[in-house]
């Protein structure tokens, strides 16, 4: 996108240099952000197909179950990961340095996987997921960096304008890297991710005397002492990690399921323990428990939610390859394409939804924030009805067309759109005071437990490719849609006064 440079009247001087009427940085921050989507969501687009796709034509030859399993331990890490990204932004070097620390350890797992080592495949996979939660946890506060003063009227119209980078690579990169390696190369193909990264970090590195100076500062530097008492138990966690795989290793018995299952039941027991921490913290006021009280609600709905909103790059992709025609007018295309429709569906209904809500909040019949979370559950558990629909269609060489998928995707995109933004602004008003920096990463963890449950039905063996399957999770979406819409009054004395 290039930049349109005004003058600013808002700015100290009146003199300032912008970008759409914004801080300059602004188109930094938004390139940085857009490429770095770029490069995760074409590699996302095809990790679950090439794990799945047989040795002979050039893939690892996985098992279903187990490239699904492995796709969601992936999601439901980046997402973990997140939490000690921003302490690290907090506490150790800043979000600047953070963020551009975090860009060359995402484009080398990039390259890692471009690789055609089985074990380099994989030691990529996990530092893009390390590389994503640090990156993810500190881009956003610079872009609210960039806003000297807090109440700004710029400032949700720059985090809109940053959104839309967000959507715009997640849109771009199917397509493009999609394409390459589903009919060229994957390995091509996942060096193309590692290509776009490195992009980012070039528009990062220019756009460095633009950004704010808070960005290059430490909020809340962590004391000698506390460094060492960290090292320490790292190392020791490290020490006993390593000496417990080396003799799984010995023993000749170690499989992939070693690294799923403990990553799985940490994605499961880490937001459980976390939210029972804050809650039980007897610094809370009595207004501010309750409130965590009232949170988990939203907490427990948004996992459901994400569970099956997150299969789009996993089931949903292998259903468009084995049982969806790839062609639609007489034009074929790549299945990947498919993961193009949720960005564009959001970059299409966003200013929709946003209107409506203010036109709905002017006539006194905006939805409570527990209506809209019900109505996003309900949502995400119809689409999951059609898709039982579209598995019974589809059997032996019969595929189903693929306005099945794109319906799939339009509907869970309007939930999104009722839970998502409505959630991170909840997150900020239900957050206890002492917590309020981390809440943010606890909204992630929502994130984290819903993939790790489908990652558990996968080690459990359930099959994906049955009518069952998602009919049994369509069920319990729109059982916890009805259920919060019909217990939303004794929810709401919970949250001390927020809407």
């Amino acid at each position: 996108m290039a930049s349109s440079l005004t003058k600013d009247s808002a700015g100290s001087a009146g003199t300032e240099k912008t970008f759409l009427g914004h801080p300059r940085g602004l188109a930094f921050l938004f390139m940085t952000e857009m490429w770095e989507r770029y490069s995760f969501y074409g590699m996302r687009a095809l990790l679950v197909l090439y794990l799945s796709t047989e040795v002979v034509d050039g893939g690892l030859g996985m098992k279903t179950a187990t490239a699904v399993a492995i796709y969601s331990v992936y999601n439901a890490m980046v997402y973990l990961l997140a939490l000690p990204g921003g302490w690290l932004g907090d506490r150790v070097w800043g979000a600047r340095k953070a963020t551009a620390i975090a860009g060359v350890i995402i484009m080398s797992g990039h390259f890692m996987l471009a690789i055609p080592v089985d074990a380099m495949f994989f030691l990529g996979l996990a530092v893009i997921a390390m590389g994503s939660g640090l990156l993810k946890s500190n881009i956003s506060t610079m872009v609210g960096q960039l806003y000297r003063d807090k109440n700004d009227p710029r400032r949700d119209g720059g985090f809109t304008i940053f959104y839309m980078g967000i959507n715009l690579g997640a849109v771009a990169a199917p397509l493009t890297i999609g394409s390459v390696g589903q009919n060229v190369d994957w390995h091509l193909a996942f060096a193309m991710s590692g290509v776009g990264m490195a992009l980012g970090l070039v528009f990062f590195f220019l756009g460095f005397r633009h950004l704010s100076e808070e960005s290059a500062r430490v909020p809340s530097p962590v004391s000698a002492t506390e460094r060492a008492a960290l090292l320490r138990k790292g190392l020791v966690w490290v020490a006993v990690a390593a000496a417990a795989y080396g003799v799984v290793g010995l023993l000749g018995a170690f499989t992939v399921d070693w690294v799923l299952w403990p990553l799985t039941i940490l994605g499961l027991l880490l937001p459980a323990w976390y939210l029972v921490k804050i809650r039980r913290d007897r610094d809370l006021t009595p207004v501010e428990q309750s409130r965590m009280s009232g949170y988990i609600w939203f907490f427990a709905a948004a996992a459901v939610f994400w569970a099956i909103y997150d299969q789009t790059g996993s089931v949903l992709s292998l259903f468009a390859k084995k049982d969806t025609e790839a062609t639609l007018l007489g034009f074929d295309f790549p299945t990947t394409w498919f993961q193009s429709l949720n960005p564009l569906f959001v970059m299409a209904l966003a200013p929709l939804f946003a209107m409506l809500w203010v036109a709905l909040f002017k006539r006194n019949r905006e939805p409570s924030t527990l209506s809209k979370f019900s109505f996003a559950l309900l949502m995400v558990g119809g689409s999951f009805f059609v898709m039982m629909v579209a598995q019974g269609l589809a059997g032996g060489d019969a595929k189903v067309s693929p306005m099945w998928l794109v319906s799939v995707y339009f509907m869970q995109t309007v939930g999104e759109l009722c839970l998502s933004p409505v959630g991170l602004s909840l997150t900020t008003k239900l957050a206890p005071r002492k917590y309020a920096s981390q809440m943010m990463g606890v909204w992630f963890l929502a994130m984290t437990a819903g993939n790790s449950v489908i990652a558990l039905l996968q080690l459990l063996g359930a099959p994906t490719d049955t009518q069952g399957w998602f009919a049994s999770q369509g069920v319990v979406a729109v059982l916890a849609g009805v259920g919060i819409f019909i217990w939303r009054r004794k929810v709401k004395p919970l949250m001390g006064g927020v809407n």
